[in-house]
């Protein structure tokens, strides 16, 4: 059939007809396509060369996301060097571009974070807000039994909470999630005298107690408030709902949160973030401001309310409803350790530090003229703080001062002893021999947040001493 092409066209025009294109090249037209000549199926991977298709035959404006179908590029099509960093436009991906959860951890290779990819913004230290929290530090020992009543017993920094409830050994163990965690110690309680019907006012639990000017990182109080999360590994023979807590001592406030020992025996990991606090700054002071508690027992003025799960004004009732009792019954255990506490709502890997730099955290608030390793009131002459002069000289003063290696958060309580482990007593020095269990000279003790000094007089040569130092909340 005879093609009546336009009349007078110019040079480039195109004529299409049915499934065929021309174009006018200014002499006569050119069949420049036929859509029918190429099947669905002519042209496939296979029958095009390896080097057949290069950057540079495709016009800049040849592919364009309209001409791609939704389906038509998968992980599957692409090879595994293909794209690289040096192909994607320095503004090519944006947040936008993203699906919500397009990024999991798993898509994440080990090595591909680095802590040169990270905004200056990403906070690297200092986020773990708990002392000690890999239980690291024992300075009063690793090993107490018959705990009726509450105290600081071994790992510096968490207090032991004992309200009429049971008989308690507190230790030191070697037993912690080293393969899974980097954790070396934990500290263990152990219910020696049993508690099965606890009266309404009684509870047991173990807390630590952080100072307000530690915590401003969270802005309580602010409408930019940050969540709290608490990361530790708890180990228990007593499966069952446990109760974690925050209490604001600042603004009389406070969140509990659940959590569940699932197997016996067994370390388990356990995250919990609780939500910021728009109401209530922590003071930015030295004094008490938030009390992380991990409840063990408790009775029903504790536990008779709805568990308070977002922050409010204190409700007793509301503290620790559902928690089961370790006191139940004895040999019944409970361990952690791990403790992380950081602003925001990530838990990030545990902050390891080196022991010198938590020991030195932990005698901000305890610290002892005896060696590490060695219990307060222990027989050793080892660290003793002394002073001596002339033997035998009439009224001799001495004036032994201990300077503490880390200055305290408040004037401490200080404790002496002599070099056989006697409380408040001095050893004395006179003519080549010592004596202990003296009594030093009342009212001549002078205390401060840097030293402590004792003064004694006599016909001695000089006197010695033991001492701890005491500044917690």
């Amino acid at each position: 059939m005879p093609i009546d092409f336009p009349n007078s066209p110019a040079n480039g025009a195109t004529f299409s007809t049915g499934d065929k294109t021309w174009q006018f090249d200014g002499v006569s037209w050119v069949l420049v396509a036929s859509n029918a000549s190429i099947g669905n199926s002519a042209i496939t991977e296979a029958k095009i060369a390896s080097g057949a298709v290069t950057a540079d035959k495709i016009g800049a404006l040849a592919v364009t996301t309209g001409k791609i179908d939704s389906n038509a590029v998968t992980a599957g099509k692409i090879a595994s060097n293909a794209v690289t960093e040096g192909k994607i436009d320095a503004s090519a991906v944006t947040s936008a571009k993203i699906a919500a959860g397009a990024v999991v951890e798993a898509g994440i290779a080990a090595n591909a974070v680095t802590t040169g990819k990270l905004g200056t913004d990403v906070q690297l230290g200092y986020r773990n807000v708990v002392i000690n929290g890999a239980m690291q530090i024992a300075q009063r020992g690793t090993s107490v039994s018959g705990i009726t009543t509450s105290g600081y017993r071994t790992v510096d920094r968490f207090q032991f909470q004992v309200g009429t409830m049971g008989t308690w050994t507190q230790t030191v163990e070697t037993d912690a999630p080293f393969a899974a965690a980097g954790m070396n110690k934990s500290v263990k309680v152990l219910c020696t005298t049993a508690d099965a019907s606890p009266a309404a006012g009684d509870l047991v639990a173990f807390v630590q107690r952080i100072e307000g000017q530690n915590l401003q990182q969270f802005l309580k109080g602010a409408d930019s408030a940050k969540q709290f999360t608490l990361t530790f590994w708890v180990k228990s023979n007593v499966t069952g709902t446990y109760i974690a807590e925050l209490l604001d001592a600042d603004n009389t406030r406070q969140v509990s949160a659940a959590y569940t020992v699932s197997a016996s025996g067994t370390w388990e990991k356990k995250t919990i973030t609780f939500p910021a606090d728009t109401t209530g700054a922590f003071n930015n002071d030295n004094d008490l401001s938030l009390t992380v508690a991990w409840w063990l027992g408790a009775g029903t003025n504790f536990t008779s309310g709805t568990l308070q799960t977002t922050w409010v004004s204190t409700v007793t009732a509301n503290r620790a409803v559902g928690q089961t009792n370790l006191a139940a019954a004895t040999n019944n255990y409970w361990q952690i350790t791990g403790v992380q506490l950081e602003a925001g709502s990530v838990a990030t890997p545990f902050e390891f530090e080196d022991f010198s730099t938590t020991l030195r955290k932990c005698e901000r608030y305890f610290e002892k003229t005896y060696e590490q390793g060695v219990n307060p009131a222990a027989a050793t002459n080892v660290g003793f703080v002394g002073a001596g002069g002339p033997d035998g000289v009439a009224n001799f003063y001495a004036f032994p001062t201990w300077r503490y290696r880390t200055e305290k958060r408040a004037t401490p309580t200080v404790t002496i002893y002599d070099i056989a482990g006697n409380s408040a007593r001095i050893t004395t020095w006179q003519s080549g021999f010592s004596t202990n269990n003296v009594t030093p000279d009342n009212g001549n003790w002078t205390n401060g947040t840097t030293a402590h000094a004792v003064l004694e007089n006599g016909a001695i040569s000089g006197f010695y001493y033991q001492a701890v130092s005491s500044a917690e909340l």
